[in-house]
């Protein structure tokens, strides 16, 4: 009992609550810091400017973003890279993040440095790209488009024949999601073996 009292002691002394509040003060600054600048970086790599620094990136997909509705609109709204390739939630943009380390490896290593090594993997890539969207169920696309805002009148036949009755939940196809149909929506397609 008189061990546990002298440690108690020790603990509420004067100079060691300083102690102990200055080091508390001083790893609350630096845990600040520290989050603030890992979510400064976290945000600066979902940057347009960012995602065509490369000049892989720069010269091939962003050229064929430019000439879609995800890049100019009528009603002025643009996409850009993060917003389909990075998920908004924390957690998940963590994850998606640490998985894009690869993609620096893959840049020292110059696996798509030139417009034939980028083409000759651009299927690979693609496929990466669909499986993501396909297992978490086109969750960017959702971000922005939603069945709750579709105006199916104004949609073309054939768009609201396939829409319309996923919305209402009438459609019996289970497991497809808008990257099934929706392929090449912002990017060429690569060469590949027709699967219709």
């Amino acid at each position: 009992m008189r061990l546990i009292k002298r440690i108690l002691g020790w603990f509420f002394k004067p100079s060691v609550i300083i102690g102990q509040g200055v080091l508390l003060l001083i790893g609350m600054v630096i845990g600040i810091i520290f989050w603030g600048g890992f979510n400064t970086a976290m945000e600066a790599t979902n940057t347009m400017g960012f995602c065509i620094s490369c000049h892989e990136m720069r010269d091939t997909v962003y050229e064929e973003y430019k000439t879609t509705v995800h890049y100019q609109n009528a009603s002025g709204v643009r996409a850009i890279c993060s917003d389909c390739h990075v998920p908004h939630d924390w957690g998940p943009k963590v994850v998606r993040k640490i998985r894009a380390t690869n993609e620096l490896w893959h840049k020292v290593r110059g696996t798509i440095s030139t417009p034939e090594k980028f083409e000759a993997k651009r299927l690979e890539l693609a496929t990466h790209v669909w499986d993501t969207m396909k297992a978490n169920d086109s969750r960017e696309c959702r971000n922005c488009h939603s069945w709750e805002a579709m105006d199916f009148e104004h949609q073309s036949r054939r768009a609201r024949e396939k829409m319309e009755p996923v919305a209402l939940g009438t459609d019996l196809s289970e497991g497809e999601t808008c990257i099934d149909c929706h392929k090449g929506i912002a990017h060429k397609m690569p060469k590949m073996e027709r699967d219709d």
